[in-house]
Parts: C-alpha cells; sequence; structure tokens
C-alpha cells in the first residue's frame, strides 16, 4: 500500500461543523472511498490556522482517480463547499504534503 499525505483548508470558524459532517459521514460515501482502495483515512485539525492534514493509505489496484466522476463524492464535495477551500466544481483544494520521516 502507498501512503499518501494532503493538506485541506477550513474557512475560519468552521472546525466544529466539520467534524459534525465527518462524525455523520454518508454510508454510501465510506463505501464509495473502500470499493476505490483507500484505507486507514485520518484527518487531523491545527486549530490555530484552520489547515486539515490528512492520510490516507491506496491500495495498489486503486480506483482513487474515478472519485471525481462519482455522484455520492460530486454531492458531498457540494456538501462541504461552504466551510472549506474548494477549487471549481466544489473539489476541495489540496496540497501534497512530502514524506520527510517515517519510523516503522
Amino acid at each position: 500500500m502507498e501512503t499518501h499525505a494532503f493538506r485541506m483548508q477550513l474557512k475560519p470558524g468552521q472546525a466544529d461543523e466539520y467534524r459534525r459532517r465527518h462524525d455523520a459521514l454518508w454510508p454510501e460515501l465510506a463505501a464509495l472511498l473502500t470499493d476505490a482502495g483507500i484505507r486507514d483515512y485520518s484527518i487531523f485539525l491545527d486549530p490555530e490556522t484552520g489547515a486539515l492534514f490528512a492520510t490516507l493509505k491506496l491500495a495498489v489496484d486503486h480506483d482513487r482517480d474515478s472519485l471525481p466522476a462519482h455522484p455520492v463524492m460530486r454531492r458531498w464535495w457540494d456538501h462541504m463547499a461552504d466551510i472549506m477551500e474548494v477549487e471549481p466544481g466544489n473539489k476541495p483544494r489540496e496540497w501534497p504534503l512530502v514524506p520527510m520521516f517515517h519510523l516503522p
């Protein structure tokens, strides 16, 4: 499995709402991510800046690239667009993180 890490950005004052929405994650979205080969997905918040740091593992045969076209994914992005920085089409803006150290 390959580890993928990236940063996203919340709009000011939206941390509680972000947590609330993820605590109520749609089962069909969780299934879609799993079916696409995403495992061990975690998101962390820097409360001082509103930056979100995410890590996930991708199965060798993952299909993550198909997610942007899926209606459930697009609905989720629309649902989240009011509380975070997004690209046109409401995909959350992502900044890749570069691996610097790992202790197995």
